[in-house]
């Protein structure tokens, strides 16, 4: 470590961003996690397997990961550290025990994103020589802010005559939908009275807070894989039970599902393929598709119409359809209690212009996972947003941070934590 956090919030900020890692392949991520946390000092450091069950995880990828456990090798990642994550069990939890007081947690997201990101000149990150070291992967929603704020408010919070638990949770695959739940199932969730969650930028510029958002969608990713009977397409394709076609139908029954007269409803069918060659009936083929609600009550009506859509298609052509929901997560709204004392804190921070106590967020999280046990167990949560300038949307070959909210965004979740303690934050 070079120096305090808060001295190198553009620097750590920009690491980050040259080396993102897809969900559950954040060795080198974590690694230099880990580093930054053993050079803060906390009182228990648990990474990978140490800080939940790898069976609770969610959309864990097939494949070994081989060539991004070799590529963190060579960008430097601790082999202690390759050991404790080996098979995708990345992420790391810190925690600072500083005698009586509430248990405060802070969760931050690590992963990037399967996008190229570009390099025209005009991009900052490529312009001053941060671009990411690897093509075809990026962090393009901010997670490398996300990860230094995290970090910056964990040196700030253990240099304060803070008392109480702090808590903060570096979670692997939010762009996967599959990290929160296993952080959510963990001994370090237990007992939390006060929870943060944060992102950056959404629409949002430089100099606004929003102290909490609710209506975020619950959601349910799908794949489903239709077999057929494979045939030749022009001498007999009487024999075949084609796999294509129930793709097809299986697309068209999806968007064919009513909406809900209880609140929005989502449906989107966002990957599919099928075939091998013109001449053959196909005798597989393979969807990805995700329902989302205005409540879990009703994720779960769009999860199941879905399915059955899919099974209908299926019968109807005389094939088979294996199907599997790879991740889900619930709606949980910020405690109304705690976003209004993040708004009390933003007032006074330097760098803030202006303060929404509340905003409607619109898309998905799987932060929600976290919330919800949270909230279930008597305490409260709230998810703001650090506004940030960004040039072009969030999941784009374009995206930036505009690295002045990063000074704000650590006061802001400095204050919070700090606060609360002496507070009389209650849920009611």
């Amino acid at each position: 470590m070079a120096g305090p956090v808060a001295e190198r919030l553009v620097e750590l900020r920009r690491d980050f961003h040259e080396h993102p890692e897809p969900g559950w392949r954040e060795y080198y991520t974590t690694s230099r996690l880990v580093e930054e946390i053993e050079g803060i000092g906390v009182d228990e450091l648990a990474v990978g397997r140490e800080a939940y069950d790898p069976d609770d995880r969610m959309a864990v990828p097939e494949d070994a990961n081989d060539e991004w456990v070799e590529r963190a090798r060579e960008r430097g990642a601790r082999e202690d550290v390759l050991e404790r994550t080996a098979g995708g069990v990345t992420g790391c939890v810190a925690v600072l025990e500083r005698g009586e007081g509430p248990t405060v947690g802070l969760r931050v997201d690590i992963d990037g994103l399967f996008i190229g990101e570009s390099d025209d000149p005009d991009h900052e990150p490529a312009r001053e020589g941060f671009r990411s070291d690897t093509d075809g992967t990026m962090h393009a929603c901010g997670h490398d802010a996300h990860m230094t704020l995290g970090l910056a408010t964990l040196e700030a919070v253990k240099e304060s005559d803070f008392s109480g638990r702090f808590v903060v949770f570096f979670q692997p695959a939010e762009e996967l939908g599959g990290g929160g739940h296993p952080m959510a199932e963990s001994r370090f969730i237990e007992g939390i009275d006060y929870l943060f969650a944060v992102h950056v930028g959404l629409g949002h510029p430089t100099g606004r807070v929003v102290a909490g958002i609710e209506r975020v969608l619950a959601i349910a990713h799908v794949e489903a894989t239709f077999r057929g009977t494979s045939a030749h397409a022009g001498k007999s394709p009487e024999e075949g039970d084609n796999a294509m076609q129930a793709l097809g139908t299986a697309i068209s029954n999806a968007y064919g599902i009513p909406r809900h007269s209880e609140g929005m409803t989502r449906v989107n069918v966002g990957r599919a393929e099928a075939g091998t060659a013109s001449n053959v009936i196909a005798d597989r083929a393979r969807v990805e598709a995700e329902a989302r609600g205005e409540t879990t009550a009703l994720k779960e009506y769009g999860k199941s119409r879905l399915e059955r859509a899919f099974r209908g298609a299926a019968e109807s052509h005389r094939c088979e359809v294996d199907f599997e929901v790879t991740t889900e997560c619930p709606r949980a709204d910020s405690d109304p209690e705690l976003a209004e004392h993040v708004a009390s804190v933003a007032e006074g921070v330097e760098g803030v212009t202006e303060v929404l106590p509340i905003a409607d967020f619109g898309a998905s999280e799987d932060a929600t996972y976290l919330m919800d046990r949270v909230q279930a167990d008597g305490g409260i949560a709230t998810y703001l947003i650090v506004g940030t300038d960004h040039p072009t949307g969030h999941h784009s070959p374009t995206f930036d941070v505009d690295e002045a909210s990063l000074p704000i965004g650590v006061e802001v979740l400095t204050e919070a934590v700090l606060d609360v303690a002496d507070s009389d934050v209650r849920a009611t």
